[in-house]
């Protein structure tokens, strides 16, 4: 049976009419990826909310792995994260209007999660592929961050050694920036990156 793996993406916000991640989630899953059963969800941009839909479709479809996307403007490629941290500090306010100022996502729960994808690994295969990435130490603090912490921390709990997951962020799509200069990729090049690191990560899923 071929590992399966849960793949989700974010809307839009903070009045954007696009995010990247979803764009790219639904591209890198549009065909069929060999020796692994993917599937795909969209989470809501909003703290809590969004974990919590993130479950749900973990609970139904039991997955071997997540691996989340979310954006990251300002980035030149895919940023595989390495560590997520009990905290929400936002900067602007999530989509029903939350602005969590230096509050635990877990009271009492540990400082960190360390990812349990490979994450050099993934970017090494990405690299290959001649999509720019690289390693991150720092998911935000925003719902990203928060969807990384209780995704790691509710597999530690509630399925040990039987789940393992991570977060990538990517770059704005050209159709963000237009003539601004900043960093942008295509999804079409987003997805083949993501499609690369759902093949590492079910190689050593299940």
């Amino acid at each position: 049976m071929s590992p399966r793996v849960l793949l989700t993406g974010f809307e839009p916000f903070n009045g954007a009419d696009l995010n990247p991640s979803w764009a790219a989630v639904r591209l890198a899953a549009a065909s069929p990826l060999p020796g692994v059963d993917l599937h795909t969800q969209l989470l809501p941009c909003v703290f809590g909310a969004a974990s919590e839909v993130l479950w749900d479709a973990v609970e139904l479809l039991d997955p071997d792995a997540v691996i989340a996307v979310g954006q990251a403007g300002g980035n030149p490629g895919l940023a595989v994260e390495r560590i997520a941290v009990n905290l929400d500090d936002a900067t602007i306010p999530d989509n029903a209007g939350a602005q969590p100022v230096d509050q635990p996502i877990v009271p009492d729960g540990p400082v960190g999660y360390f990812a349990t994808i490979p994450v050099k690994e993934c970017v090494a295969a990405v690299r290959a592929t001649g999509v720019p990435a690289a390693v991150s130490e720092s998911a935000g603090r925003f719902v990203c961050n928060h969807v990384m912490y209780q995704l790691l921390h509710r597999a530690a709990t509630r399925r040990p050694g039987r789940l393992i997951g991570g977060f990538v962020h990517v770059p704005f799509a050209p159709e963000q920036v237009l003539d601004t200069g900043r960093p942008c990729l295509p999804s079409s090049t987003v997805a083949l990156g993501l499609r690369t690191v759902v093949t590492r990560v079910a190689r050593v899923a299940g």
